[in-house]
Parts: structure tokens; C-alpha cells; sequence
């Protein structure tokens, strides 16, 4: 039997990139510092890094699928040339108010439903009561009593934060 991996998930705007209005081309993004320190610690420390995002653009006509499968490859090769191995990506397209019809609904998939996190434990052996998800909403508090939430301080959370900035969350690692 294949031992159980434990895993960082990262929220995508606002935790490794800053949250500009949704982001879906390179020259959108600008990385957050730390987020580099934090995940090689945490590769350190035995986790498989996993994004897990809300794409809500795409169910509003803002961009495509496609648009934000190519940024994610973009993003992976920037961590890969840091020696940083992201080992997939998980992005939720839909949103009932969405405006393109084949997104245009609620999904299980759209955080804080736990559709990403079942699918990625499921696809990757993933523990779940050993993993960590860091994310700067309180959407980003996980319908899932086993998987450990934290937020960063941030516009979304002012007052209901874990931590004050990124890089004090190699604490809990």
C-alpha cells in the first residue's frame, strides 16, 4: 500500500500572487516573496504542494479555460526554476452568476466546498488530516473538519486572520 502523502494547499490570488482584479495572463502576475521561502520549507518538511483556486472569470466571460491552464503551466515552470515542484493545480471554473451557460451554476468544486480537496486526496494520496490549506478569505476555510485552515491577513480578512503575513506560516509546518 502507497504510504499517504501530506500536502500544502495554496490559495492562488492574494497567497502566491498579489489579488489584482482576476489575474489570467503572466504579465498579470506578481509573486508574492515569501511564497517562494514557504513552499521549499515545506517541500523540506514532506509536502507535495497543491494550488487550489476559484476562477470565478471564467463563469463571468472574463477569460477561458484555456487562458487559465496556460497561466498555471507559466506559474509552474517560474516555481520550477526555483527548484520548487508544484505538483498540480486545481481551479474551480464555476459560479451561479456566472454569464457563460456551462458554468453558470453552484458547484461542490467552488471553495469553501471541499470538491477540490476530495478530488486532489483521491488523484494523490493525499492525507487530509495531515495537510495544511493557507488562503487570504475566509472562503478559504475548507468545509472539511480534518483539513487544517489558516489565513493570512489580508483586504478579505481583516479581523479574522490566522497570521499577519505569509512567511510566519513555516511555523506550522
Amino acid at each position: 500500500m502507497l504510504k499517504m502523502r501530506k500536502a500544502l494547499f495554496l490559495d492562488r490570488d492574494g497567497i502566491i500572487n498579489e489579488d489584482r482584479k482576476y489575474p489570467y495572463r503572466s504579465q498579470d502576475i506578481v509573486f508574492i516573496p515569501a511564497i517562494f521561502n514557504v513552499c521549499k520549507v515545506a517541500l523540506q518538511k514532506g509536502y507535495i504542494l497543491v494550488v487550489t483556486t476559484n476562477q470565478a472569470g471564467i463563469a463571468k466571460g472574463l477569460f477561458t479555460e484555456q487562458d487559465v491552464q496556460s497561466l498555471h503551466a507559466w506559474m509552474s515552470d517560474q516555481f520550477s526554476e526555483k527548484g520548487i515542484k508544484i505538483t498540480k493545480f486545481y481551479y474551480c471554473p464555476f459560479h451561479k452568476n456566472g454569464i457563460v451557460e456551462q458554468y453558470k451554476r453552484d458547484s461542490d468544486f467552488r471553495k469553501p466546498k471541499p470538491g477540490m480537496y476530495i478530488q486532489a486526496a483521491r488523484e494523490l494520496n493525499i492525507d487530509l488530516s495531515e495537510s495544511v490549506m493557507i488562503g487570504d478569505k475566509q472562503s478559504d476555510r475548507i468545509e472539511l473538519p480534518n483539513l487544517k485552515c489558516y489565513i493570512i491577513k489580508s483586504q478579505y480578512s481583516p479581523d479574522n486572520f490566522d497570521f499577519e503575513s505569509l512567511d510566519q506560516v513555516t511555523a506550522i509546518l
